[in-house]
């Protein structure tokens, strides 16, 4: 039997236990960790995966020599007179058995092979493509659930600082320091801020629900601290080579590789491939047996309208894949440019909202409420400042919010190291 001691500690240790697991259960989720659940969360990573994998497979099996092909039967058997369908019973019967190869040639099967080597390059790019595009979607479902979130926390500290506004307004009006046309003003403003809260509420499930589609984890997990935004490891001047590597670029490059592939196969489909064939052939009795070969050789004899057609719409498809990969560049060159520049504006807006526009806000607030005190200012006055600074600081949280939407687009052109496999 256990002592009361040890069952106490048992039952302390249990608690502990199950303490530590509802905190770890309860931890904030941060962004490389909703990303990282996002990716893992993903079934069309691992198609991916699984597509790249059956074209190495095929590569391998293409840059083999087909099976041989083996052949028996039986020639001229008579079918009428007197030795009809006896085997040994005519000089010209034969029994046959035999083989077959075709020799398809060395550069043709590596060309083969390569093909399905660019087929599982082009799956693996296309996988590439695919997390980043899962990274850039995860962090801006968490930096929209975030900073929706906080706009929501300062529009409840609008309305309760509207309520006070309407007691006050009431208190003023019983008075007879106010008139009945300024409590209606503070009313109706308290409605209006209330269904910008329902409008506010709805887009912050709606960012909860897109980022527990893409983690999995539930819609009310808390969030922890925003990353740093205001910084990107871009280099305009050097853009160009930079987004060479992007995701969609490599998938289109891979997809030329594969296009040129198949130019190659084509140029080496015209010429023709051999098959080789031996056979024995066993006669009745008193009579030699015989041994046969031959050589099959395809004849290419319009060439110019097959061979030579296929090899230049092969071609074409080449240069199609190849142009529409320069342009895709292009296209990106430019949007990340356009980015760049947006989001630099986006941090130059912070920076005037927080150093002038606010403290500027906050100044006039003070200022009306010195006038007011003094008889110099109405209530009216005062709620027009506070809903003002209040507007302003709505303001800054949605240019915070646009600018950090545009750094996750900056930041997760390429996927994270380590995430993939």
């Amino acid at each position: 039997m256990f002592s009361p001691h040890i069952w106490r500690r048992l039952a302390t240790g249990c608690a502990l236990a199950f303490a530590a697991g509802a905190s770890l259960a309860a931890a904030p989720l941060t962004l490389p960790q909703a990303q990282q659940r996002a990716v893992e969360h993903s079934q069309q990573l691992a198609a991916q995966g699984f597509a790249a994998d059956a074209a190495r497979e095929m590569a391998a099996a293409a840059a083999q020599l087909p099976d041989p092909v083996l052949k028996a039967g039986v020639d001229n058997l008579p079918v009428s007179g007197a030795d009809r369908y006896r085997i040994g019973a005519d000089s010209m019967t034969m029994r046959r058995i035999g083989i077959a190869q075709e020799l398809t040639s060395s550069e043709k099967r590596r060309w083969r092979a390569a093909r399905y080597e660019s087929e599982a390059g082009r799956s693996q790019a296309a996988g590439e493509a695919l997390a980043a595009a899962i990274e850039r979607d995860t962090a801006i479902a968490w930096l929209d659930r975030y900073h929706l979130e906080h706009m929501g926390a300062e529009l409840a500290r609008q309305i309760a600082l509207a309520r006070d506004e309407i007691a006050a307004a009431e208190a003023a009006y019983r008075g007879g320091r106010g008139n009945q046309a300024g409590l209606l003003d503070a009313r109706a403003a308290l409605l209006a801020l209330e269904d910008r809260a329902t409008e506010l509420g709805q887009q912050t499930r709606n960012a909860a629900i897109s980022l527990a589609r893409w983690t999995g984890a539930p819609q009310d997990v808390a969030l922890a601290g925003e990353p740093d935004t205001g910084s990107i490891a871009i280099n305009p001047a050097d853009l160009e080579a930079t987004l060479e590597h992007h995701p969609q670029v490599a998938v289109l490059t891979r997809q030329a590789e594969l296009a040129q592939a198949e130019a190659g196969l084509a140029r080496a489909s015209r010429s023709a491939d051999w098959s080789v064939e031996v056979s024995l052939q066993q006669r009745g009795p008193g009579y030699p047996n015989m041994v046969s070969f031959g050589v099959s050789v395809p004849l290419q004899w319009d060439r110019a309208q097959r061979q030579d057609r296929e090899l230049a719409a092969r071609l074409a498809a080449a240069s199609q894949a190849q142009a529409e990969r320069d342009e895709l560049l292009r296209e990106h060159v430019a949007q990340v440019r356009s980015q760049l520049a947006e989001w630099q504006a986006g941090r130059e807006r912070m920076a005037r909202f927080e150093k002038e526009v606010l403290p500027l806000a906050n100044d006039r607030i003070e200022a009306v409420l010195a006038a007011y005190r003094g008889g110099k200012a109405s209530l009216a006055e005062v709620v027009a400042a506070r809903r003002a600074e209040s507007e302003q600081r709505l303001q800054l949280l949605q240019i915070q919010r646009d600018n950090a939407r545009t750094w996750a687009q900056l930041r997760y052109i390429q996927p994270v190291k380590g995430r993939h496999p």
